[in-house]
Protein backbone atom coordinates (compact mmCIF):
# COMPACT_ATOMS: atom_id res chain seq x y z
CA UNK A 1 0.00 0.00 0.00
CA UNK A 2 1.55 3.27 -0.75
CA UNK A 3 2.55 5.66 1.75
CA UNK A 4 -0.86 8.17 3.01
CA UNK A 5 -0.41 11.97 2.72
CA UNK A 6 -2.92 14.43 4.57
CA UNK A 7 -5.96 15.71 2.94
CA UNK A 8 -7.93 18.30 4.74
CA UNK A 9 -11.54 19.49 3.29
CA UNK A 10 -12.08 23.25 4.59
CA UNK A 11 -15.58 24.84 4.31
CA UNK A 12 -15.93 28.47 4.70
CA UNK A 13 -17.61 28.12 8.00
CA UNK A 14 -15.92 25.43 10.02
CA UNK A 15 -13.28 22.37 9.06
CA UNK A 16 -15.30 19.17 6.89
CA UNK A 17 -12.76 16.96 7.45
CA UNK A 18 -8.94 16.18 8.11
CA UNK A 19 -7.43 12.57 8.34
CA UNK A 20 -4.70 10.49 5.82
CA UNK A 21 -5.48 9.17 2.70
CA UNK A 22 -3.75 6.88 0.05
CA UNK A 23 -6.17 8.19 -2.96
CA UNK A 24 -7.96 10.89 -3.33
CA UNK A 25 -10.44 11.68 -6.44
CA UNK A 26 -11.75 15.37 -6.70
CA UNK A 27 -13.78 17.52 -9.13
CA UNK A 28 -11.59 20.23 -10.63
CA UNK A 29 -13.50 22.65 -13.31
CA UNK A 30 -12.39 21.40 -15.93
CA UNK A 31 -12.95 17.46 -14.70
CA UNK A 32 -12.24 14.95 -12.46
CA UNK A 33 -8.44 14.35 -11.21
CA UNK A 34 -6.97 11.83 -8.58
CA UNK A 35 -4.07 12.05 -6.44
CA UNK A 36 -1.76 9.60 -5.07
CA UNK A 37 1.48 10.20 -2.26
CA UNK A 38 3.90 12.03 -4.21
CA UNK A 39 1.77 14.04 -6.84
CA UNK A 40 3.19 16.81 -8.32
CA UNK A 41 2.65 20.26 -6.81
CA UNK A 42 -1.08 21.96 -8.07
CA UNK A 43 -3.52 24.19 -7.34
CA UNK A 44 -7.03 23.66 -9.32
CA UNK A 45 -10.34 25.21 -9.07
CA UNK A 46 -12.92 23.32 -7.83
CA UNK A 47 -15.87 22.17 -9.16
CA UNK A 48 -19.57 20.90 -8.06
CA UNK A 49 -18.98 17.02 -7.70
CA UNK A 50 -18.12 14.29 -5.22
CA UNK A 51 -15.07 13.86 -3.53
CA UNK A 52 -13.75 10.57 -3.02
CA UNK A 53 -11.02 10.11 -0.20
CA UNK A 54 -9.98 5.94 0.32
CA UNK A 55 -8.00 6.70 4.10
CA UNK A 56 -5.32 3.82 4.88
CA UNK A 57 -7.97 1.66 6.38
CA UNK A 58 -11.39 1.52 7.01
CA UNK A 59 -14.50 2.60 3.89
CA UNK A 60 -13.49 5.44 1.48
CA UNK A 61 -15.22 9.01 3.02
CA UNK A 62 -17.16 10.89 0.73
CA UNK A 63 -18.24 14.17 0.96
CA UNK A 64 -20.38 17.01 -1.65
CA UNK A 65 -18.53 19.97 -2.35
CA UNK A 66 -18.88 23.05 -4.88
CA UNK A 67 -16.59 25.81 -5.50
CA UNK A 68 -13.47 26.76 -3.71
CA UNK A 69 -9.74 25.66 -4.93
CA UNK A 70 -7.34 22.80 -3.92
CA UNK A 71 -3.99 22.86 -3.05
CA UNK A 72 -2.10 19.64 -4.17
CA UNK A 73 1.55 19.03 -2.84
CA UNK A 74 3.49 15.69 -2.92
CA UNK A 75 2.48 15.36 1.40
CA UNK A 76 -0.92 17.24 1.93
CA UNK A 77 -3.69 18.05 -0.34
CA UNK A 78 -6.11 21.10 1.25
CA UNK A 79 -9.30 21.99 -0.36
CA UNK A 80 -10.75 24.91 0.84
CA UNK A 81 -14.75 24.89 -0.38
CA UNK A 82 -16.93 27.23 -1.07
CA UNK A 83 -19.52 24.22 0.40
CA UNK A 84 -18.73 21.08 1.64
CA UNK A 85 -20.45 18.42 3.37
CA UNK A 86 -20.11 14.81 4.42
CA UNK A 87 -22.80 12.25 2.62
CA UNK A 88 -24.51 11.52 5.77
CA UNK A 89 -24.59 14.88 7.03
CA UNK A 90 -26.65 16.12 3.86
CA UNK A 91 -30.39 16.81 4.56
CA UNK A 92 -32.20 14.95 1.57
CA UNK A 93 -35.43 16.67 2.17
CA UNK A 94 -33.97 20.20 1.48
CA UNK A 95 -31.54 19.25 -1.24
CA UNK A 96 -35.04 17.95 -2.58
CA UNK A 97 -36.29 20.81 -1.81
CA UNK A 98 -33.68 23.03 -3.42
CA UNK A 99 -34.16 21.07 -6.30
CA UNK A 100 -37.58 21.68 -7.18
CA UNK A 101 -37.02 25.23 -6.15
CA UNK A 102 -34.05 25.25 -8.71
CA UNK A 103 -36.25 23.78 -11.68
CA UNK A 104 -39.33 26.36 -10.78
CA UNK A 105 -36.87 29.43 -11.28
CA UNK A 106 -35.51 27.76 -14.56
CA UNK A 107 -39.07 26.73 -15.93
CA UNK A 108 -40.63 30.06 -15.24
CA UNK A 109 -40.68 33.11 -16.91
CA UNK A 110 -40.54 35.36 -14.50
CA UNK A 111 -38.93 38.65 -14.89
CA UNK A 112 -35.53 39.28 -13.21
CA UNK A 113 -34.58 35.56 -13.23
CA UNK A 114 -30.95 34.52 -12.60
CA UNK A 115 -31.10 31.78 -14.86
CA UNK A 116 -27.34 31.57 -14.70
CA UNK A 117 -27.96 31.20 -10.51
CA UNK A 118 -30.75 29.07 -10.83
CA UNK A 119 -29.04 26.33 -13.39
CA UNK A 120 -25.64 26.27 -10.70
CA UNK A 121 -28.63 25.62 -7.68
CA UNK A 122 -29.65 23.10 -9.51
CA UNK A 123 -26.78 21.44 -10.16
CA UNK A 124 -25.58 21.75 -6.20
CA UNK A 125 -29.14 20.10 -5.53
CA UNK A 126 -28.47 17.25 -7.81
CA UNK A 127 -24.99 16.81 -6.59
CA UNK A 128 -25.67 16.77 -3.02
CA UNK A 129 -28.43 14.10 -3.38
CA UNK A 130 -26.26 12.18 -5.53
CA UNK A 131 -23.72 11.96 -2.96
CA UNK A 132 -26.17 11.47 -0.26
CA UNK A 133 -27.36 8.19 -2.29
CA UNK A 134 -23.36 7.40 -1.81
CA UNK A 135 -23.35 6.83 1.99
Amino acid sequence: MPEPFEIEVVAVDHKVYAGPAVSATIPGADGYFGVLTGHAPLIAVLGIGMVTITPPAGPPVVLAVSGGFAEVTQTHVTLLAETAELAHEIDVERARQAMERARVRLAGTEKGTDIDRARIALLRALNRLRVAGNQ
